[in-house]
């Protein structure tokens, strides 16, 4: 009997690199509300939850009323991009998702963003059909490093934390999955490697059988 199993997804910086839209989104909304941000702003708060980042640069005595009217302002801005400049998957992801689909892995994308964002990033990449479940930034009260966002979603797949390897980018991502007991990836393209179970410069280096072998190890 094939064991039931599952691979949870970050998005941004792990499926696609989205880092320039949100950089865009960021600094247009930001100088129409008269706080212009900086690139290195952006870059120390990049793939943290809306209410974090906002937090941190307009304070945090801000209301949870501009939190969500600056924050869906840039998310709206985001997402324009994305459907009128199109995005690609970073390399490795799409023959990934796909063979892991076949093989009978379950798949959820597990991310910070919202779910408006995730379908329509699903919906560029033309692999929605992959996924079992989205677990996004409405789903959950805590951020990465907490592990709250993996448990979730592998609760929401039925399938055991210590079946399912993570995907990830970021150290955060990381330290989650290891709080929730899961296996993890880890993809860096620029720095040093993640301190994951199995870490890579691009999915694509990844031998056929890495998956299998990880949840084994």
């Amino acid at each position: 009997m094939t064991r039931i199993r599952a691979v949870l997804w970050d998005m941004d910086g792990t499926l696609v690199d989205s880092a320039d839209y949100h950089w865009q989104a960021w600094r247009d909304t930001m100088a129409r509300e008269g706080h212009p941000i900086t690139h290195d702003q952006f870059l120390a708060t990049f793939g943290q939850r809306n209410d974090s980042i906002l937090r941190q640069w307009l304070g945090a005595q801000i209301t949870s009323e501009l939190i969500e009217r600056v924050g869906d302002a840039k998310e709206a801005l985001y997402r324009q991009h994305v459907r009128q400049q199109g995005i690609e998957p970073l390399p490795g992801v799409s023959q990934w998702v796909s063979r892991l689909h076949q093989q009978g892995w379950r798949q959820a994308i597990a991310s910070a963003a919202p779910r408006k964002n995730v379908k329509t990033i699903l919906e560029a990449l033309h692999t929605a059909d992959c996924f079992e479940a989205i677990v996004s930034a409405e789903d959950v009260h805590r951020g990465k490093p907490d592990p709250e966002v993996f448990l979730v979603a592998a609760a929401t797949l039925d399938v055991p934390p210590n079946h399912c390897i993570v995907v990830e980018d970021a150290l955060h991502g990381i330290e989650a999955a290891r709080g929730a007991g899961m296996k993890s990836i880890g993809v860096t393209r620029n720095g040093k490697p993640l301190p994951a179970d199995l870490a890579t410069h691009s999915l694509a280096e990844l031998a056929p059988n890495a998956f299998d072998n990880l949840l084994l190890s």
